[in-house]
């Protein structure tokens, strides 16, 4: 079932709230806000076009508050010791492309996507890998 029970502003006022956490779910068949959509729709939408975040602000909410909110002590920031979670993308560029017609396309402006140290994404492409596995390994 897909509901529209918020407009954009409600959406946007969401975001703003200083306990807001940003989080990604996981890909869904018939949503394209999930897995695909999240982080990139905030990023172009809320960030780049509206501005009611900053590009910080929304990388923080995305990285170091949940981890920190949700007890992940080794995720969060870039620092020795901690999960190489890394995502390199491009601020100008990045897009959210899924819809509801075509779910499973992939983000423009996300050139690297590093899962515990393994590329997911490389170059704009998906490599087969997630969660830092092949996606064969995690379907076992």
């Amino acid at each position: 079932m897909i509901m529209f029970l918020m407009d954009e502003e409600n959406v946007a006022m969401g975001l703003r709230h200083p306990r807001d956490v940003l989080h990604g779910r996981a890909p869904g068949r018939e949503a394209p806000s999930a897995g695909l959509r999240d982080f990139p729709r905030i990023l172009g939408r809320y960030v780049r076009e509206r501005k009611d975040l900053t590009l910080e602000e929304a990388v923080r909410k995305m990285t170091f508050f949940p981890a920190q909110r949700f007890g992940l002590l080794d995720r969060g920031l870039i620092a020795e010791g901690r999960a190489a979670d890394i995502v390199i993308f491009e601020p100008e560029t990045v897009l959210d492309r899924a819809t509801y017609e075509d779910p499973r396309q992939f983000p423009e402006g996300m050139r690297h996507v590093l899962v515990n140290g393994v590329h997911s994404v490389e170059e704009g492409r998906f490599t087969g890998k997630a969660r830092g596995e092949s996606v064969e390994e995690t379907r076992n």
